[in-house]
């Protein structure tokens, strides 16, 4: 029997009645898209910021000098200088990151044409810092001894010059991507939760039983739990996108927001019915509250918005095919990151559209088989 469109909408509207009287579910959907989104982009870069460095210079040559004054903010705080003896003290206690340590005799050495050597030690236990920050000032310090030496030598320019050009995110901001990718990421988890949460209220305050006497299917109850959720999360997404991201931190979208949109609609589809699926299995809100952890995380975590799917070992690889999130991470990034159409992107909004309608079959036939044992 086909639903009633006006059953669906009014009981859709008793949803979103429901979760206006939640103030903990309104709090957490307006920091999950506010505040969550904004942390995600500027609390932890991606590149280096502001890194502790100390240098030992026992030269105190031009060269030292030069070297010593191209490490500046913002990938490093004005470094510190310091002696030799200091310098384990300085990493035992967590002051420096970085130690450059620069011999005498070095800028000597470097003019004469013998081996020259800097000491660079690094405090491991930051590792983030320690991993790119090594890169950092290896890069620089020779880049300054490079261009020392064709000051003083004259030297023509190598044969081979490598002009880098960057696409989608010139200036490399971290914030363009930890920003899109949190919201990404806040879609699927929220999408979940809400129409988990608002299944399991019911059956844990008794309004299910009010449903049973009511003239309503198990479909049109199933298709209006959806579209609340859905336009609430659809609603809370677009703020982040337009007020947090583009208003607040700048962040370049390159494609259209209307494809977008519907490429999250689809989405949610197959979020929504996973949501309900998983609040049919669980008990109570504690059980699943630990479905989400254990589903999410995965999904989130191999889905290729935190690292590229080819990273991945293939048999996860190949598996992730069958979750919604492989597919909306690489319609999110094609559509917002390069500006992709519809060209380019039917081919993921189809298999969400698939995953999308096999989750919500499953998630049917389970709601109607609960409601039958009412």
């Amino acid at each position: 029997m086909a639903p009633s469109l006006r059953k669906v909408w009014r009981l859709g509207i008793k949803e979103l009645w429901s979760l206006a009287r939640d103030p903990v579910m309104l709090v957490l959907i307006v920091y999950t898209f506010t505040g969550g989104v904004y942390m995600a982009a500027t609390a932890q870069p991606d590149t280096l910021s502001r890194a502790a460095l100390a240098i030992v210079d026992e030269d105190q040559s031009p060269l030292s000098l030069r070297i010593r004054e191209a490490f500046a903010p913002p990938q490093f705080m004005t470094p510190e200088p310091i002696t030799l003896d200091q310098a384990d003290a300085r990493l035992d206690r967590g002051r420096a990151t970085f130690v450059l340590v620069i011999p005498a005799g070095f800028q000597r050495q470097v003019l004469s044409g013998h081996a020259a050597a800097l000491q660079l030690n690094v405090d491991a236990t930051r590792m983030g810092q320690a991993f790119t920050g090594s890169g950092y000032v290896q890069q620089i310090a020779l880049g300054e001894v490079a261009t020392f030496l064709r000051g003083v030598r004259r030297q023509d320019a190598g044969p081979i010059e490598l002009a880098v050009r960057v696409r989608f995110n010139p200036a490399l901001t971290p914030s363009w991507f930890g920003g899109l990718m949190e919201m990404v990421n806040n879609i699927t988890m929220l999408s979940v939760v809400l129409t988990g949460a608002a299944l399991i209220r019911e059956r844990e305050h008794g309004t299910v039983e009010h449903l049973l006497v009511m003239p309503v299917t198990p479909l049109e109850i199933l298709l209006a739990k959806l579209w609340a959720m859905a336009a609430v999360v659809v609603l809370a997404m677009l703020v982040a996108l337009l007020l947090v991201l583009r208003a607040a931190l700048r962040v370049g979208v390159a494609g259209s927001i209307p494809l977008f949109v519907a490429g999250t609609v689809l989405h949610l589809f197959a979020t929504t019915s996973l949501g309900i699926l998983m609040a049919t299995v669980a008990r109570g809100m504690p059980q699943f509250g630990l479905l989400v952890i254990l589903v999410l995380l995965p999904l989130q975590m191999l889905s290729g918005a935190n690292t590229p799917r080819e990273s991945i070992p293939l048999l996860l690889r190949e598996l992730m095919l069958l979750a919604p999130t492989t597919h909306f991470v690489e319609l999110s990034q094609a559509i917002l990151f390069r500006g992709a159409g519809i060209d380019v992107v039917w081919r993921p909004g189809l298999a969400l559209l698939l995953i999308g309608a096999a989750l919500f079959g499953a998630a049917l036939a389970r709601f109607g088989r609960a409601m039958r044992a009412q």
